[in-house]
């Protein structure tokens, strides 16, 4: 099995550029923030919205931002949309609120939290949308926090099929990447570990469903433990997201890593503008 955990250099001009840049946003963000405290905590809920929302709306969720917003404000559902939808929005809202706590009890990543976290994510789900060997599309009882036992594959855009990693295996690969990750942690740039973490989550796929969301919440975990903010993948880059994963499933994983210091440095972008407007209403200036 080839792995794409050390096939790159952080320090080649590719992505040397955007990391230092989402260092000089991150320092900005931070100098800005000790002013702003009442104002981080409502910037803080409106990650958590556009975090759900997008991370969803990739999956295929049919709820709109503003449809997202009510639901988790007001526990209201609205008309003519599918409850799993909003099924997912609670629990990806509290899988956040769960992440957290983890990073304030200081836990390592295992498989254990891998699976709790998958749990979370499914929490209330009977069926899993699944495509039989006649091409036919089912519904499989859900395995909420249990790896897959059977095969999963997906059909991409050019007509092929491709495959993740076979069920057998998947126990060995999830205890090599959460060794990387905490081998990794302390002495490379954040979102190089967080980035690589994603892509191989979403490599081995451990579970029936869940598999993206929990890639992008792990892929979050890495970057709050070492001071950053969320990278949010936005639901409108969705095809760049899943051409550049393709990208790396085929040996080049630098358009993946590229892809998402883009994504954090748009990230926190939004943010520091939020701070701007509250720097403009308390009239407090860093």
């Amino acid at each position: 099995m080839k792995y794409n955990y050390y096939n790159f250099n952080e320090k080649q001009s590719e992505i040397k550029e955007s990391l230092l840049l989402t260092d000089d946003l991150k320092i900005r963000i931070d100098n800005k923030k000790i002013l702003q405290k009442e104002c981080w905590t409502v910037v803080l809920e409106k990650l958590r919205v556009d975090w759900t929302y997008d991370s969803n709306a990739i999956e295929g969720s049919s709820l709109t931002r503003g449809e997202t917003l009510f639901f988790l404000k007001e526990g209201l559902t609205v008309e003519g949309k599918p409850f799993k939808d909003f099924l997912d929005a609670r629990n990806h809202a509290e899988a956040i609120d769960w992440l957290y706590e983890v990073i304030k009890d200081r836990r390592s990543v295992t498989q254990g939290f891998i699976k709790e976290m998958n749990a979370l994510l499914l929490s209330g789900v009977r069926y899993t949308p699944a495509i039989d060997e006649s091409g036919q599309k089912i519904r499989k009882p859900a395995s909420p926090g249990k790896y897959k036992v059977l095969p999963n594959h997906v059909l991409q855009t050019d007509g092929t099929i491709h495959f993740y990693t076979d069920p057998i295996h998947v126990s060995d690969e999830m205890e090599i990447l959460c060794r990387w990750i905490n081998e990794n942690i302390e002495n490379r740039h954040a979102l190089i570990v967080a980035s690589t973490a994603h892509y191989n989550m979403v490599r081995i796929h451990p579970f029936d469903d869940g598999n993206g969301r929990g890639a992008r919440i792990l892929m979050n975990l890495i970057l709050i433990k070492k001071g950053y903010p969320v990278a949010i993948i936005k639901n409108e880059n969705r095809r760049k997201y899943l051409e550049a994963l393709n990208q790396a499933d085929k040996g080049d994983i630098y358009p993946f890593l590229a892809f998402m210091a883009d994504s954090l440095i748009e990230t926190e972008n939004v943010i520091l503008e939020e701070l701007r407007l509250a720097e403009i209403l308390t009239g407090k200036f860093f």
